[in-house]
């Protein structure tokens, strides 16, 4: 695009705030390369659950045109034909590199909003030399994770991602771009639907309007945008003109709940093997409720067999259970699902999926008592047997101490399929890289 401005372009002191988003580079297949050195320059694809769908693709994935979210099965033929190497999703190394990634971030500025796994918006307000700094953030940033980023640095969460999605698509800027004061010769070039928040059908809709392009949008009549379309375009219009009405979340939302929910590698008939299944979601969820300080009130299970199947009834259920006061006893959980699986299971069917749902999430501290539980003794002797467990599971590795109602001792039938999953190189002593002189 000629009509991008040059890399040394700086943002003129008047802009009173500058918003960055940084952004990992193909960020599943980076953490894979990252380990696996010879896959560099090599096609590779990240599976979804079970290896279902690609939902992940290197650079030289996507230039041999594999569609993002297609069913493996319908090009395992083309996959092996051009020599892509294969991954399970591996939550564990992707989550830990992400926290690693924003560790490093927060080094740059104390307000920082984590916008996904892979993203997160940095505000650089009072930054003289904006494009230096952006410079800087991915050097470090790669120096000390190992892991390649974009920045696109703009006066609004709209324009930084619009830079951030300039710089990679313009290899000549090397990574980071500043989005110019006068920014329209960089909207003039993208369409409308390419606009975070648009989407395919809203620039559908725009585009009867005779607007095609992000410049059309920042021109449009915003009276006119909101009677047509919404507030929340209206918005965006204004955001591209430079107003920002997207504010930095400098703080984690307070969750209101915690799912876990996983499909079955395979169908599953047994009522022990979902039991168990159950009972391994119940601790999953339990683990990240204590992890951010969180009692839960309420626990729901729910179980469905596959939408798609034709060959057999059609079922999805799901019951609840209320703790009488708020717990982060893992023991607890796992037998209020026992309780509920008994309430919605129906023999003979082959279900596909279950979860377990926590609600009602309060301060651990601050949780109310019972008038009818035992004193607090209790209480204090479940919270040093969970955070005992927790310790033993972060250093050595998930499930290293687990409770037995989540086997049945006849293995995980249950388990997601992950016939291509790497090691949990930094999460677990056991997969630790072996360096040999």
């Amino acid at each position: 695009m000629s009509s991008i401005p040059s890399p040394e372009h700086r943002l003129p002191a008047r802009h009173s705030q500058r918003i960055a988003l940084v952004d990992v580079n193909n960020f599943f297949a980076s953490c894979e390369r990252l380990f696996e050195p010879g896959l560099e320059g090599r096609p590779m694809v990240v599976l979804s659950n079970n290896d279902g769908c690609i939902i992940a693709r290197s650079q030289e994935a996507k230039d041999l045109g594999i569609p993002m979210g297609v069913a493996v099965h319908k090009v395992r033929d083309a996959l092996r034909c051009q020599r892509v190497r294969v991954y399970s999703s591996n939550y564990a190394l992707y989550g830990d590199m992400s926290a690693r990634v924003v560790s490093v971030l927060k080094r740059f500025t104390p307000y920082l909003e984590v916008y996904s796994i892979d993203e997160s918006f940095l505000d650089l307000s009072g930054f003289a030399d904006a494009h230096t700094y952006g410079r800087e953030i991915m050097d470090t940033v790669f120096r000390w994770t190992g892991l390649p980023v974009s920045v696109g640095i703009g006066a609004t969460k709209t324009l930084a991602k619009i830079a951030n999605h300039t710089a990679k698509k313009n290899p000549g800027l090397g990574g980071c771009f500043v989005m110019p004061d006068d920014p329209d010769a960089v909207l003039g070039g993208l369409k409308a639907g390419d606009v975070w928040g648009i989407g395919r059908k809203l620039a559908t809709r725009l585009e009867t309007f005779g607007i095609n392009t992000a410049l059309d949008l920042k021109r449009a009549d915003p009276k006119f945008i909101r009677a047509r379309f919404s507030v929340i375009v209206e918005r965006t219009m204004l955001e591209l003109r430079g107003t920002s009405c997207l504010a930095l979340e400098k703080g984690a939302p307070p969750q209101k709940g915690i799912m876990v929910s996983r499909g079955f590698g395979r169908r599953i008939t047994d009522y022990g093997q979902i039991e168990a299944a159950i009972a391994s979601h119940a601790s999953r969820a339990a683990e990240k409720l204590r992890r951010q300080g969180l009692a839960a009130n309420t626990l729901t299970v729910n179980l469905r067999t596959s939408p798609f199947d034709t060959t057999q009834e059609r079922y999805a259920n799901a019951t609840s259970f209320v703790f009488p006061e708020a717990t982060i006893d893992t023991a607890e959980m796992i037998r209020a699902t026992g309780r509920c699986l008994k309430k919605i299971f129906k023999p003979g069917l082959a279900y596909q999926k279950a979860g377990v749902f926590l609600d009602g999430l309060e301060n651990a501290r601050l949780a109310q008592r019972s008038l009818f539980t035992a004193p607090g003794a209790d209480r204090a002797r479940t919270r040093a047997l969970m955070r005992v467990m927790d310790d033993l599971n972060a250093a050595c590795g998930r499930d290293t101490v687990r409770f037995a109602a989540t086997d049945t001792g006849a293995g995980r039938h249950w388990a997601m399929k992950q016939n291509h999953k790497s090691p949990c190189y930094t999460t677990r002593w056991q997969d630790l890289k072996q360096v040999r002189s």
